[in-house]
């Protein structure tokens, strides 16, 4: 499969939705059900921390948050913003976290110190910010979050792209996370293929949701 665009991605999800009527929310639930087992694998033992944004790329750590508690973990979710913003795919799955009795823990007004003593006592961190759509420099209040991860030191599991990375270019925009390992759906993004991007990605792993392989087959 070569790399993608993030048009190409998009057209991926459009196409599985439209011509082979896969809902949204079951490639979110493939998704994240195979980010978390892959991570179950990476950290064999002590908590787990996901670090959610507003869009899909925060539905999908509420999936791997779910995965990773019936897998007999400690997870926690920190969130970014207020859980009233999520909308879509990422609201279904934030209302069935919110009633499984994972912990949740809205931290939309702290500073990046607060956010480095939430998360100091994770033995990885799921970074699920921002996704492929961000193409624009990384605003305020996700600068100064991704700052303190990246100031904790702590393995970091980035879903779908390292938040802050522009997956078209392989370069940051502003701040931007420096991922352990990157666990990116359907296809490698054509900005990992630059040299600038390497710091930033860490191992990449590439996750599959669940798209018919005669859909993909078009993006070969």
């Amino acid at each position: 499969m070569r790399s993608l665009t993030r048009d190409e991605v998009r057209d991926v999800d459009r196409r599985a939705l439209e011509e082979f009527g896969i809902p949204g929310v079951v490639l979110m639930e493939n998704a994240g059900r195979n980010a978390a087992s892959y991570l179950h694998g990476l950290a064999p033992s002590g908590p787990l921390a996901i670090v959610c944004g507003k869009g899909n790329n925060a539905g999908d750590g509420f999936v791997m948050a779910r995965h990773l508690q019936n897998l007999g973990r400690d997870v926690g979710l920190y969130l970014a913003c207020d859980p009233a913003e999520y909308r879509g795919d990422a609201a279904i799955n934030y209302g069935i976290v919110s009633k499984s009795r994972i912990p949740c823990r809205p931290l939309l007004t702290a500073g990046p110190g607060e956010w480095r003593a939430a998360l100091t006592s994770a033995v990885w961190i799921v970074d699920a910010l921002l996704g492929t759509g961000l193409s624009g420099m990384v605003r305020e209040p996700f600068s100064s979050i991704i700052g303190a991860i990246n100031s904790l030191g702590h393995p970091v599991f980035s879903v779908d792209t390292p938040s802050g990375l522009d997956c078209n270019t392989g370069r940051p925009l502003g701040s931007c996370i420096k991922a352990t390992v990157t666990g990116t759906f359907v296809a490698r993004k054509v900005g990992f293929d630059a040299p600038t991007a390497a710091a930033w990605l860490g191992r990449v792993e590439v996750l599959d949701i669940g798209v018919p392989q005669l859909l993909l087959a078009a993006y070969r």
